[in-house]
């Protein structure tokens, strides 16, 4: 289903039991809904959740930003390197206010929020700026963006920034995309490369739009770091990390939980950038047992 939220269109979806705690799903970086694996959804749909989805601007099935052009990464990076400002068509505020906009367009007044990568940023704006919201928050992956942090590992970074050889090719793209994974994915739990394959295919086949994921990458970066909203969120929460994460290290996790007053911090073990179905027990049971 499409909702209307912050003046643009989302795709939402939802599972379990419609009575059911609402509890809200914010995927990272250029992923799709389709991003939380099917396991995982139903794991928490099946502990009695009403799990909601959604593509975030830019991406998947909502509003596209076409018209603000690619954007310059490199010299976005360059400007803040210098602590310059820089552009963007919009930013993590704007993002965390269609999120809202998916819960108004749902009636819900409240919820468990569970954000994953660019979506535990989008999640930390949420839950700092508006605590009535959030019952519970769960952050997987992600980071403050304090400057002092470690950044990815150079192969990390390399390949978030590459593009396929072929952009035109889906076979291309498939192989690209499952690179990707295979470099940032949790070497303690790799995912069975047939299923990864069909997974990425049947994705790859709902949308592909890579401008959005370097405009939601430009959003990031102009957005700055989130030290000074941290110590403004009141809701319970969990901070889930993989040790192993070559994208977002681990420092990035402690320290995160170390900023936020009371929260619980959860590191994983053989864990990296992903969300492997090795794991889908592990991390699931986690967040079921903290949103109660």
């Amino acid at each position: 289903m499409q909702v209307s939220s912050n003046g643009i269109t989302l795709e939402v979806e939802q599972d379990g039991p419609a009575d059911g705690p609402p509890l809200l799903l914010i995927m990272g970086l250029g992923m799709q809904l389709t991003a939380w694996p099917d396991d995982f959804v139903a794991a928490l749909a099946g502990a009695g959740f009403r799990v909601i989805r959604f593509d975030n601007r830019d991406i998947g099935l909502s509003t596209k930003f076409d018209a603000a052009g690619s954007p310059n990464l490199l010299r976005a990076s360059w400007r803040y390197f210098f602590r310059l400002p820089v552009a963007s068509a919009y930013k993590l505020d704007d993002m965390a206010l269609d999120t809202l906009g998916v819960l108004d367009a749902l009636g819900i007044a409240q919820c468990h929020v569970v954000g994953a990568s660019m979506g535990g940023m989008i999640a930390q704006v949420i839950a700092a700026k508006h605590p009535e919201r959030v019952r519970t928050l769960t952050l997987i992956m992600t980071t403050s963006g304090a400057r002092n942090l470690p950044g990815p590992t150079m192969k990390a970074r390399s390949v978030l920034l590459s593009r396929p050889a072929n952009p035109r090719d889906p076979a291309s793209v498939l192989a690209h995309s499952e690179y990707i994974l295979k470099v940032i994915g949790s070497p303690g739990f790799p995912t069975d490369p047939v299923l990864q394959r069909e997974r990425l295919a049947r994705n790859l086949k709902r949308s592909y739009h890579p401008q959005g994921m370097a405009r939601q990458l430009l959003a990031v970066v102009a957005s700055g770091d989130r030290k000074a909203l941290l110590g403004n969120i009141t809701a319970p929460t969990l901070v889930l990390h993989g040790r192993a994460d070559p994208l977002v290290p681990v420092a990035c996790g402690i320290d995160l939980a170390g900023r936020i007053k009371g929260a619980k911090l959860d590191l994983v073990e053989g864990m990296g950038h992903d969300l492997p179905p090795g794991l889908t027990k592990r991390l699931t049971d986690s967040i079921a047992a903290h949103s109660r």
